[in-house]
């Protein structure tokens, strides 16, 4: 098992980044707040988890150690993969996934793309007693905002890996660009393009 890596930053995408440890890239999925909390560091450090299946070996790494313990937590819960487990990390920070799922806020976790009621009542249902005992300590979630076409073209490539519909990005994103002003960071954009596309 992969625990962490430590290296250089070679590549960094809203949903992966490309880490040189000793002269081997490591290709590593993350969420939007790890996206948000690596920044522009030369040198980072993410805690990992090598997903192994029968077709692939895939490694999920996450800024800290209690954002890898939440995604392990959802993983852990019957139709939740790591796919899905990204996908509500990148819609909901910890400290929010956290309190959705103490007070039983099933809308709030169904408003992730691609999460059902049932899917929802699931993690609420196995996750809030073990959350109750945990306290999670969420991470600086602030990211700079940079020019507009840069942030529409890594918003809409994000959109896309995370398997939504190109049009349907595209609308979204131009919609709540619009709406803003073009005053709001890529990670806002991206969580709020997700809830509406």
């Amino acid at each position: 098992m992969i625990t962490y890596l430590k290296g250089k930053l070679v590549y960094k995408d809203p949903t992966y980044v490309i880490i040189d440890v000793n002269g081997i890239g490591y290709h590593v999925n993350i969420s939007l707040g790890t996206y948000s909390s690596i920044k522009d560091a030369e040198n980072i450090l993410l805690h990992t988890y090598l997903h192994i299946k029968e077709d692939s070996q895939t490694l999920f790494g996450f800024a800290d150690d209690n954002d890898k313990k939440m995604f392990l937590n959802l993983i852990s819960i019957s139709g939740v993969g790591p796919s899905t487990g990204l996908m509500i990390q990148s819609s909901l920070s910890a400290s929010e996934l956290q309190a959705a799922i103490v007070n039983e806020e099933v809308k709030t976790i169904q408003g992730v793309k691609g999460i059902g009621s049932k899917t929802a009542q699931r993690i609420i249902l196995e996750l809030k007693d073990k959350l109750k005992k945990d306290t999670l300590i969420q991470g600086s979630e602030n990211l700079k905002s940079v020019s507009h076409n840069t942030v529409r073209a890594e918003a809409l490539s994000a959109l896309l890996t995370l398997g939504i519909n190109k049009t349907s990005a595209e609308k979204s994103i131009d919609r709540i660009l619009k709406n803003s002003k073009n005053t709001i960071t890529l990670e806002e954009l991206i969580k709020l393009s997700l809830k509406n596309a």
